[in-house]
Formats: C-alpha cells, sequence, structure tokens
C-alpha cells in the first residue's frame, strides 16, 4: 500500500511539473508574439510618419504651382471677378422639385399620424375595419 501511495505522489509530482513547464513555455512564446508585434506597429508608425512627409514634400505650392501653370488651362484672376457678398445670387431660393410634384399628387396635406389619432374627426384604417 505504501508504494502505491509513494508511485501516485511522483506520478502528481511529474504531472504538475510538465504542467507547469508548459505554461511556461506558452508564456514565453506569447511575450515573443507580444514584441514581435510590438516591433511591427513601430515600423508601421514609422512608414506612416514617412508617408505624411512625403505627402508634405509632394503638395507644397513651389511644386504644384509650375505643375498647375503647365497642365491646366487658367487665366489669372481679373479684378473685376472680386465681388462683394451682396452680388452673389441668392442660393437659398432654390426650388423644390419633390415637394411641388406631391403637392400636384395632392399629397402636400398633413397626414394623421398616431400621436394625432385622438383627434376628433381622424380616421386610421384599423378604426374604418370595425
Amino acid at each position: 500500500m505504501v508504494r502505491f501511495l509513494n508511485l501516485l505522489a511522483i506520478l502528481a509530482l511529474v504531472g504538475s511539473a510538465i504542467y507547469a513547464y508548459s505554461i511556461k513555455y506558452e508564456t514565453i512564446f506569447h511575450a515573443e508574439k507580444i514584441a514581435s508585434l510590438k516591433h511591427q506597429i513601430k515600423d508601421e508608425q514609422d512608414s506612416i510618419g514617412m508617408l505624411k512627409a512625403e505627402w508634405a514634400h509632394v503638395t507644397r505650392p513651389e511644386r504644384v504651382q509650375p505643375l498647375a501653370d503647365k497642365l491646366l488651362d487658367l487665366q489669372p484672376l481679373a479684378l473685376n471677378q472680386i465681388v462683394g457678398a451682396e452680388a452673389l445670387p441668392d442660393r437659398g431660393m432654390r426650388v423644390d422639385e419633390i415637394g411641388r410634384k406631391l403637392e400636384a399628387l395632392g399629397l402636400a396635406e398633413p397626414t394623421n399620424t398616431p400621436r394625432d389619432g385622438n383627434a376628433a374627426g381622424s380616421v386610421t384604417p384599423s378604426s374604418s375595419a370595425r
């Protein structure tokens, strides 16, 4: 009986050692993976910074202006083109084409809503079917 308990204790000790080492190596693996991902993030941040710098270099006004002069047929700004805000057309007077069509069809009148359902004279489909 004593030998059986000794054998059981040794097996439990070996099992717990295997479990502890598996946790240790799994932790090391995840730590290396985290470090690798941090390096990848840093590399991507560096490349984003490089791309931002390149974009700032490419869109410099002194570089874009000769290209605009060469490739676009632009006329120079004349003094008579500069006007005050009162000379601009009023953009608030736009015509509502959909609203006109709804009015022509007779659909512009207000409709009964559930909160107006208690009002006198209102007819809803559910109350007329009863």
